[in-house]
């Protein structure tokens, strides 16, 4: 059996070679076919070889210390990102939003009297921001946290939002291996309450999510 050498990219064979080897060689149908397949597949590592090598993200060894306040912004900057986009997706007009029973079935007789609607949801979570941030980073707030609740316009929401999160970037860029441990209150410490005010934010993201959905919107986040 007639076996055919491929070669190094530069000196490939091409199809042309193939048909003309078999027609030199007297080749049955299929070996011609399965150089073809060969051929095609050497060609493509060949392509692959000589596409520009992409710019690999660094790896961190295991066991590498990593700064508090890097690692616990990273975690904010993602939180961020999806609950921001949330509130985006919201419009304006149902900011005012809540469930009620009436999108139930009546046999499910839920009880929605004393939840947030979509406004309170975000405000809430801005004030939040502030409170843990103020005990993260020892920072005075540099906003009324009290004006929040009243807010129902969409872009002040947003707004004051943004605000909250700029502040808390702030306070996580204090966090140092001195400090992060340091108790604030009993046994919660600077650490604990950058890790809280995370799970707390995805916490009412969550309900955030269900009032979309609620409203034939798909999370931004869901969407991708």
């Amino acid at each position: 059996m007639q076996r055919f050498l491929i070669r190094p990219h530069s000196e490939s064979l091409t199809f042309y070679d193939v048909i003309n080897r078999r027609n030199h060689l007297k080749l049955e149908p299929n070996m011609t076919r399965n150089a073809l397949c060969i051929l095609t597949a050497a060609a493509v590592l060949s392509l692959a070889a000589l596409a520009p090598a992409q710019t690999a993200t660094p790896k961190v060894a295991p066991g590498t210390i990593i700064a508090p306040s890097k690692t616990f912004d990273e975690v904010l900057t993602g939180l961020e990102k999806e609950f921001t986009g949330a509130a985006k997706a919201m419009p304006a007009e149902k900011y005012s939003f809540a469930p009620s029973p009436a999108i139930f079935a009546s046999s499910q007789n839920p009880e929605f009297k004393t939840v947030r609607t979509f406004a309170q949801q975000v405000t809430h979570v801005a004030q939040a921001n502030y409170f843990y941030g103020s005990a993260v980073g020892g920072m005075k707030p540099d906003v009324d946290m009290k004006t929040l609740t009243a807010l129902t316009d969409k872009d002040q929401i947003l707004a004051a939002l943004a605000a909250s999160f700029a502040f808390l970037h702030k306070a996580m860029a204090t966090l140092t291996p001195a400090n992060a441990f340091e108790s604030v209150r009993g046994d919660t410490t600077r650490a604990s309450l950058a890790g809280g005010v995370v799970a707390h934010a995805f916490d009412h993201y969550g309900q955030m999510v269900e009032y979309l959905r609620m409203n034939g919107i798909i999370p931004p986040a869901s969407a991708m």
